[in-house]
């Protein structure tokens, strides 16, 4: 069963602030390499490089980026080289549009899950859904739940 891959699971490879969401993304992303069943939006490598290299707030202070830019872009490499990247055209942006309406769908959760209903993935692993809901074909699936 195929599935694709958002972009906070691949940010939590990278976050040593909840380890146990650091080690279910890291086994998630390991078993879908080995059994090639995870896809990656090429939305979510993008994503990837912005959310690892920001200055990110917690309890009120700013904290520096999970990556040096250098890392974050190395690390975007390898993503490119290892797993199948999926990549947007007319027709998936079209779907993008149908689902922010059908499912009230940020823009950019709607374009994502439009991957998955375009390239006839079953799942869509991130924390950004409503576990377990169905979204036209594509099932939504939490990972971090317990």
């Amino acid at each position: 069963m195929a599935a694709l891959i958002d972009t906070n699971v691949l940010v939590y490879v990278f976050d040593p602030g909840d380890p146990r969401k650091q080690r279910i993304a890291a086994e998630l992303l390991d078993r879908g390499l080995q059994d090639d069943s995870v896809k990656i939006p090429h939305q979510a490598i993008v994503e990837f490089v912005a959310a690892t290299t920001r200055r990110r707030a917690r309890g009120g202070s700013p904290r520096l980026p999970l990556l040096t830019p250098e890392a974050a872009t190395r690390e975007a490499e390898e993503l490119l080289a290892t797993f199948e990247v999926l990549y947007p055209n007319e027709a998936l942006v079209r779907h993008a549009l149908r689902g922010a309406a059908a499912y009230r769908l940020a823009w950019y959760d709607a374009h994502l899950w439009a991957y998955a209903e375009y390239y006839g993935l079953s799942e869509l692993f991130s924390e950004d859904f409503e576990h377990n809901r169905l979204y036209g074909t594509v099932r939504a699936v939490n990972p971090f739940l317990t």
